[in-house]
C-alpha cells in the first residue's frame, strides 16, 4: 500500500522506520509498537540514546551530559512508570551557587538570595518580582515577539540585567541572545519554578539510580521484547518516497522500504536526508539554529561544591557553570566518588571548537582551580570530554519558532495520524522533526 493511500486513522499493520535512535525515537517506537505497528529503528551510532546516552569514567559508567528530573517533567515520569522506574527516582533537595566578585556564593533559597552581596537589595527585589511575574504566566506565545533583553531590561532593570541576566543568557546562548525572544527565559522559569516546594522554596530534583544508562538498557530491552527491531551502527544516507513506500538508503548502498518513516535528526540533517521535499520545507528546515556543546566530565576522588548548579557571572571563564552531579546523586552509585560537568554552549565560530581534548583539559581545569583553591589536579580519576555539533534547537527567535519541532506551522502538524495527534510525542531530548512520507510529524 502506497502512503498516500493509506488511512490516517490507525497504524496497524504499518511498518514504521525510525531514523534516530534517540529518546524521541525509542519513544516513537513504543507508542507506535502500543498500536500495533511493526518498528524498525536505524541509529547511526553503536549505542541507543543519543545526547541522553552514558559512558565509563574510570570504573564508572554515567551520563556523557548532565541530566536531571524534576517534578514537572511529567511525560518522562510516564514513561518511567511504563517502565517501572518512577518509583525508583531519589529526589533530593539541592543547593544553588553562584560565582560572582571572584568568590562563590550561595543562593538556594529568598533569604540567601537577598544576602547576595553582588547585587544591590533593589535589583535583588526587581529580579525577584522578575521570577515571579514569569512563573504566573501561562502562555508564553506572547513573548515570542518581544526580545529577550527588553523583556528582562523592563522587568528587572538595566543595571540588574548587565550584572545578572546577560552573563546567564551569553553562558547558554552567545550572542545568539540578541535574537533570542522572551519566550526562552519564560520557559526556564516556568520549568524550574516547578521544582520549588511552598515554604523556603526549596528545589527539588531527582535522578534514577545508575542514570540514563539504566533507563536506556530498560528501555531497549522493552522494545525488543515487544517486537521492535533495532539496527545500530547504521548511517542513513537519503530517504524518499517511492512506489513501494518510503525507501531508506544506508551508508552501505542497502535499502529499507518502510509504510512510513520518521526523522529525528536535526533539522539541517533532515533537510540533507529528505531532498525530495518542497523548496520552501528545505528552506524552513535550514532556518533552524542549534547550539553546539563542550562538555567536559570530571571525577574526582572527593572533591565537591556541595552545590548542583553554579552559575558564573563573572567574565573569562573558558565554562559557562559547574555541574556538581555528585550533590544530589549518592556517591555510592558514583564509586565512592565526585563527579562535576563543565559545560561550554557553542555557536559557530568559537574558537574552543577547534582546541583539541587536551586543550580544553588545560584551559578547564586551570579555570576550576581559580575557582576553587582547594580543587587539586593528584585527586582526578578521569577527565573526558564530550562534543555535540547540534545539541539543542539554538533559540527561541522573535517572530520566529520556539522550537525545531513547531516552525513548519500547524497546517502541517495537523496532518499527521489522528491517533498520534493524541500521543505524548513532546519529547525535548533532541529537537524533532519528522517527515513521514506525505505527512510531518513535527512537534517538540
Amino acid at each position: 500500500m502506497t502512503p498516500q493511500a493509506t488511512s490516517s486513522a490507525s497504524g496497524e499493520q504499518q511498518h514504521w522506520g525510525i531514523v534516530g535512535g534517540g529518546m524521541l525515537g525509542l519513544t516513537l517506537a513504543h507508542l507506535l509498537r502500543r498500536r500495533g505497528a511493526t518498528v524498525t529503528i536505524i541509529e547511526r551510532a553503536h549505542h541507543l540514546g543519543g545526547l541522553a546516552s552514558a559512558w565509563s569514567l574510570a570504573d564508572v559508567t554515567w551520563d556523557r551530559f548532565y541530566h536531571v528530573i524534576l517534578p514537572t517533567d511529567k511525560r518522562l515520569r510516564s514513561l518511567l512508570r511504563e517502565l517501572d522506574l518512577e518509583q525508583e527516582i531519589r529526589w533530593v533537595e539541592t543547593r544553588t551557587g553562584c560565582y560572582a566578585d571572584g568568590r562563590v556564593h550561595s543562593v538556594s533559597n529568598a533569604i540567601e538570595f537577598l544576602r547576595f552581596s553582588a547585587l544591590s537589595m533593589l535589583d535583588k527585589l526587581r529580579i525577584g518580582a522578575t521570577l515571579f511575574y514569569g512563573s504566573r504566566i501561562r502562555d508564553g506565545r506572547r513573548l515570542e515577539q518581544i526580545l529577550v533583553s527588553d523583556w528582562l531590561v523592563r522587568w528587572s532593570g538595566r543595571r540588574a540585567f548587565q550584572r545578572f541576566w546577560l552573563p546567564l543568557l551569553r553562558s547558554k546562548l552567545g550572542d545568539s541572545y540578541r535574537e533570542a525572544s522572551a519566550a526562552f527565559i519564560w520557559a526556564v522559569i516556568r520549568r524550574l519554578h516547578g521544582a520549588r516546594h511552598s515554604g523556603l522554596k526549596r528545589e527539588m530534583f531527582g535522578y534514577v539510580p545508575g542514570g540514563y544508562a539504566r533507563i536506556l538498557e530498560r528501555f531497549s530491552d522493552r522494545l525488543l521484547a515487544s517486537g521492535v527491531r533495532i539496527d545500530v551502527g547504521k548511517q542513513v544516507r537519503k530517504v524518499a518516497c517511492c512506489r513501494d513506500g518510503i525507501e531508506v538508503l544506508l551508508d552501505d548502498r542497502s535499502t529499507r522500504i518502510f509504510d512510513r518513516a520518521i526523522v529525528t535528526s536535526p533539522t539541517p540533517i533532515t533537510a540533507e536526508l529528505c531532498p525530495g521535499l518542497s523548496p520552501d520545507e528545505h528552506a524552513r528546515l535550514r532556518s533552524v539554529q542549534y547550539l553546539g556543546v563542550i562538555c567536559a566530565s570530571v571525577l574526582t576522588t572527593g572533591f565537591g561544591t556541595g552545590f548542583y548548579v553554579t552559575n558564573l557571572l563573572d567574565d573569562e571563564l573558558p565554562f559557562t557553570g559547574v555541574i556538581e552531579t555528585s550533590a544530589i546523586v549518592k556517591r555510592e552509585h558514583l564509586g565512592g566518588h565526585s563527579l562535576l560537568y563543565l559545560p561550554r554552549y557553542t555557536t559557530e565560530g568559537d574558537p574552543y571548537l577547534e582546541l583539541t581534548d587536551a586543550e580544553i583539559r588545560e584551559r578547564f581545569l586551570t579555570a576550576l582551580e581559580g575557582m576553587h583553591p582547594d580543587f587539586r589536579r593528584e585527586d582526578i580519576l578521569a577527565f573526558r570530554v564530550a562534543r555535540a555539533g547540534r545539541s539543542i534547537c539554538g533559540r527561541s527567535c522573535v517572530g520566529g519558532a520556539r522550537c525545531a519541532g513547531r516552525f513548519c506551522g500547524r497546517a502541517l502538524w495537523r496532518r499527521r495520524p489522528r491517533w498520534l495527534r493524541r500521543s505524548p510525542s513532546r519529547w525535548c531530548l533532541g529537537w524533532p522533526t519528522a517527515p513521514c512520507g506525505p505527512w510531518w510529524t513535527a512537534r517538540c
